[in-house]
């Protein structure tokens, strides 16, 4: 179970560092974007990533 997690925190560690590693300009301007969008927005789009990674978890383990 601990294998699981701690594979599962390194490919998210990996994922995350790739786009400021591949286009540091493009991070900065998305991260500005971000730091713009009002709490609803931001709300929306955290539901709806969870959704897609527990629906994502639900196909690869079933």
């Amino acid at each position: 179970m601990w294998q699981d997690i701690l594979t599962a925190v390194a490919l998210y560690l990996v994922l995350e560092g790739m786009l400021p590693f591949i286009s540091p300009d493009g991070f900065r301007r998305a991260v500005i974007h971000i730091a713009r969008l009002g709490d609803n927005s931001l709300r929306v789009g955290g539901l709806t990533a969870m959704a897609a990674g527990l629906l994502l978890l639900f196909l690869v383990r079933a």
